[in-house]
């Protein structure tokens, strides 16, 4: 199957996965998802990162994070999409619920937080937002 947006459908895996209360989930590997996936990690909205060579193409396996039974992510959405690019300087550099959420930000210095973005006066391309 031929998947157009791979970043949407790591997000759309993400997303299920949390609403469905998995432990773990599998995601095909690549150098950006991993990006994200470390994103996450350092921001505390998922436990483990585990990249697992398989031969061909590997798969990331992302261990979810919960609160007693509460879900840590409570939204997780695609922002640029292929037909769709949103760019954003370093100045109008959205915030994700007054702050309290993230927005991953691919620029020339690589993938980021919005916050890392502002303090290093970068701008890009505005992937995600996670709260």
């Amino acid at each position: 199957m031929q998947i157009s947006d791979v970043i949407a459908d790591m997000l759309t895996r993400i997303r299920n996965a949390s609403n469905a209360k998995h432990e773990t989930v599998d995601v095909p590997a690549s150098n950006m998802k991993k990006a994200i996936a470390d994103i996450l990690l350092e921001e505390g909205y998922i436990k483990a990162v585990s990249v697992i060579e398989d031969g061909k193409q590997g798969v990331i396996r992302i261990t979810l994070k919960y609160d007693g039974k509460a879900k840590v992510i409570h939204g997780i959405r695609r922002v640029s999409k292929p037909g769709l690019r949103i760019y954003s300087n370093c100045e109008d550099m959205p915030k994700v619920m007054n702050g309290l959420g993230i927005a991953i930000v691919s620029t020339s210095k690589g993938i980021i937080t919005d916050k890392q973005a502002r303090r290093e006066n970068v701008g890009g391309e505005v992937l995600a937002f996670v709260w």
